[in-house]
């Protein structure tokens, strides 16, 4: 069992964690605010993993989160993945490409009317 984690919020961190979940913000982000308000209330960390169908420890990241940066732990990182690789020279050719081919499409159908 691992040590008790708990943390505290001010009045207007918690209206502020509560109004998240009327605002159009990704529902990571919601649920990350219930779990901190749910501490902050006296909820267990295995209640709470319990409660959002989590594990202990994604729980305890959340808390952890949230101590070491406020408000903006609660959204994600930039991804890990690779990054875009084409230019804008690339995204022309491709809008180019797409003109020729409608315009061939149109006259393929054009075409086979008159048959």
């Amino acid at each position: 069992m691992s040590a008790r984690l708990r943390v505290f919020l001010t009045c207007d961190q918690d209206k502020t964690l509560l109004n998240l979940r009327t605002t159009d913000v990704p529902q990571k982000v919601k649920d990350r605010a219930e779990v901190i308000r749910l501490n902050a209330h006296g909820w267990y960390v295995e209640k709470i993993a319990a409660h959002f169908n989590w594990t202990s420890q994604t729980v305890r990241k959340v808390l952890h989160k949230w101590r070491k940066l406020g408000m903006e732990g609660l959204w994600e990182l930039p991804g890990r993945g690779g990054k875009t690789k084409y230019d804008e020279e690339d995204i022309v050719f491709l809008a180019i490409l797409s003109q020729k081919r409608t315009t061939y499409i149109q006259q393929c159908s054009i075409s086979s009317k008159t048959f």
